[in-house]
């Protein structure tokens, strides 16, 4: 198992920035995949952004803006948020995907951060 703590939220004005970071309870290099959730109320969970050990990718709506990136000394994901808009406010999710050979794909998420964006 691996356990997501999620921090970095809070309230910025549109045109901000903020840092999300996501520290997992067990190295990276045995993670498949990790990725970046949001949820606003009312609204299905959406991918924002995902890393694997050779790609990243993007939801359209925050490319240019947001970059995913992992450190693995420090077992830490993060996601740089600039020229934050009202509509990126949400409750921001980090998600591991690890590979259980024989089994498939198994998901942990973190508890959530709330980024809120308004002026």
């Amino acid at each position: 198992q691996v356990q997501l703590v999620e921090s970095g939220g809070g309230l910025v004005q549109p045109g901000g920035s903020l840092r999300l970071s996501c520290a997992a309870s067990r190295s990276m290099s045995s993670i498949y995949a990790m990725g970046w959730y949001r949820q606003a109320p009312g609204k299905q969970r959406e991918l924002v952004a995902r890393i694997t050990s050779g790609s990243t990718n993007y939801a359209d709506s925050v490319k240019g803006r947001f970059t995913i990136s992992k450190d693995n000394a420090k077992n830490t994901l993060y996601l740089q948020m600039n020229n934050l808009k009202p509509e990126d406010t949400a409750v921001y999710f980090c998600n591991a995907a690890l590979l259980r050979i024989g089994v498939g794909i198994l998901d942990y998420w973190g508890q959530g951060t709330q980024v809120t964006v308004s002026s």
